[in-house]
């Protein structure tokens, strides 16, 4: 029986890989299309940064880092810009994993929405003082370049926050109440 649970739980794991690849590709296609009534002021969501939250929020802090990661290079493959992403995301990714939500916020909605708004913030923010270092920028120039982008970009992303999130939650969830019935 043992072995027959251990290949059940290894196709469980397979399962569980194949979707969180379906998922970090439909963020990265969401993140190119321009679709209707979606965006905000011609500023869409940032898909893959809440696919880094809704994954970070239940994970450890170097899966969250290594998720980041990950993730980051995705987006400077998709947006092709200078400077890198990836510093912004590890940092989201790190910071996520670190408000262990289980114990400090509830598990509504609400509380996903705040998360994402501030890890917005946290990105932008991160990516506006690379920019400036990079482009030798001012502080004044930089913050008026920067201000709007990211409240904006906070709000878009906070509000579609809870349509990706209700699901991915859903499957993680449910697949690891499937593999600790399969290994008991």
């Amino acid at each position: 029986m043992p072995k027959k649970n251990q290949i059940q739980t290894n196709i469980l794991k397979i399962i569980n890989a194949l979707f969180l690849a379906a998922s970090v590709a439909v963020c990265s296609i969401l993140m190119l299309l321009d679709l209707p009534g979606v965006e905000l002021l011609e500023t869409n969501p940032n898909w893959l940064l809440i696919w880094v939250v809704a994954w970070s929020i239940k994970r450890t802090i170097w899966q969250g880092a290594i998720a980041g990661l990950a993730i980051g290079w995705i987006y400077d493959g998709i947006v092709v810009s200078s400077p890198s992403h990836v510093l912004s995301f590890v940092v989201v990714g790190i910071f996520t994993s670190a408000l262990q939500k289980q114990k400090y916020l509830g598990e509504d909605f609400i509380s996903v929405a705040f998360v994402v708004f501030f890890m917005t913030v946290l990105t932008e923010t991160i990516f506006a003082w690379q920019y400036t270092i990079q482009y030798s920028l001012t502080i004044p120039e930089a913050i008026e370049k920067y201000q709007q982008i990211t409240i904006i970009s906070a709000i878009i992303t906070s509000l579609w926050s809870p349509a990706f999130y209700y699901p991915f939650n859903l499957w993680d969830e449910k697949i690891r109440l499937r593999i600790s019935k399969v290994r008991s």
